[in-house]
């Protein structure tokens, strides 16, 4: 018995406080996260797109991750049929400050960004002294 899996591109919401400025169609690319003991991993699906393409930003608590797809020419010729479609990738993680900002790693190897969210060391409890004047 064969599981098929249908796996189908869905164009990402413009959200409401920005605006592109490009005319391009924009995916909201697949991610799988996985939490180990002292970091959460994160494998973001961006075919096309390498690590000059990829951009990772943080402000405040959001987490942007974007990637810019360069179509494919094809000089002399035209697309007859194409089922495959072209666009740029965009999609915002709100992060909790259980992560630790500073390191914060991204790899993109063969179209799948990695994204590594180092947990912050935990605050450690101090007892204060309280003393009489």
């Amino acid at each position: 018995m064969e599981n098929k899996v249908e796996y189908q591109k869905k164009p990402a919401q413009t959200p409401v406080e920005t605006e592109r400025t490009r005319n391009r169609k924009v995916f909201v690319p697949k991610v799988d996260i996985i939490e180990t003991g002292d970091a959460m991993v994160m494998y973001a699906d961006m075919p096309g797109t390498d690590e000059k393409s990829v951009e990772v930003t943080l402000e405040k608590n959001i987490l942007t991750i974007t990637g810019t797809v360069k179509p494919q020419e094809f000089p002399g010729r035209s697309i007859a049929y194409a089922e495959y479609d072209i666009g740029d990738y965009e999609r915002t993680f709100t992060i909790s400050d259980e992560v630790d900002r500073e390191r914060i790693g991204a790899v993109v190897k063969k179209g799948v960004l990695k994204l590594t969210l180092h947990k912050a060391p935990q605050a450690e409890v101090k007892k204060i002294t309280v003393r009489t004047e």
